[in-house]
């Protein structure tokens, strides 16, 4: 089983992150910065955040959805704000999504948030929403139940060390995981956890009795060149301790977002 984790940055890079998708082909893809516009009439649409302005792809779901047609799509959305057609404003929801592939039927979930909650009257203050997705799907070939969990971490505006939220955040996710594993289940958990490798987050999931791959496995960051802040860790894949892990990447090439997916074959 191939499990791929990725922050999809809007789908600002569609160009090259649907052909790279469509290649890879992922047996499940857990996916954040989801952007969900079913009435859109245009394919790319303006966020703005203050001096923050971004182009963001309008329907970003389906067309992920529609690159990997042998998978089930989830969309988890996180709060419904305003992109922009010009002058125009036009509401968008903004989240997680899961995919995937039809083999594994899922015969399990769970859909909350770790930081504070849905918004339907807009993005919020910072730090705004953020929600986690917990899956149970069997294998049949291997004959076991794996949970993959991933969760897109707050940002606060100051940086990425630790707050009492982003340490709430973490007893969430951790909680949200424990509350849904069964006996015997191989445990995955990834997202854009907006942390640095040392924070406290991972004392947390630690004592879930997970392991922490990316800086496990020396890589120096999870960063592309298309993101130009300082600090090169964001994204983070953990397994728990039955899972027998046979390969794992932060795939440094082709640069689809200003984040590197995390690839992981169990």
């Amino acid at each position: 089983m191939r499990i791929m984790c990725l922050n999809g940055w809007g789908g600002r890079l569609h160009d090259r992150l649907i052909p790279y998708l469509e290649a890879a082909s992922p047996d499940v893809l857990c996916l954040q910065e989801v952007v969900h516009t079913p009435a859109a009439s245009r394919e790319w649409l303006t966020y703005r955040d203050g001096d923050h302005v971004l182009p963001q792809r309008a329907d970003f779901f389906r067309e992920v959805a529609a690159a990997l047609p042998d998978h089930v799509a989830t969309f988890c959305p996180a709060a419904q704000g305003v992109l922009w057609d010009g002058e125009e404003p036009v509401p968008s929801q903004w989240g997680l999504a899961t995919f995937v592939r039809v083999g594994f039927p899922i015969i399990g979930q769970v859909q909350a948030f770790v930081h504070k909650t849905f918004s339907p009257d807009g993005y919020g203050d910072h730090p705004r929403p953020r929600n986690a997705h917990i899956l149970r799907i069997f294998d049949f070939e291997k004959n076991r139940t794996v949970l993959i969990a991933h969760m897109h971490g707050l940002r606060d505006l100051k940086g990425k060390m630790d707050t009492p939220e982003r340490l709430a955040q973490a007893h969430r996710f951790a909680g949200l995981i424990k509350g849904a594993a069964e006996e015997r289940d191989q445990i995955v958990a990834c997202g854009d956890f907006n942390v640095e490798p040392d924070s406290r987050t991972f004392e947390v999931l630690g004592v879930a009795g997970l392991k922490e791959l990316v800086t496990a496995g020396n890589f120096t960051g999870t960063r592309t060149s298309h993101y130009k802040k300082a600090g090169r860790f964001a994204d983070y894949m953990l397994v728990g301790a039955a899972v027998d892990v046979l390969g794992f990447d932060v795939v440094e090439e082709p640069e689809v977002s200003d984040h590197r997916p995390l690839l992981l074959e169990i």
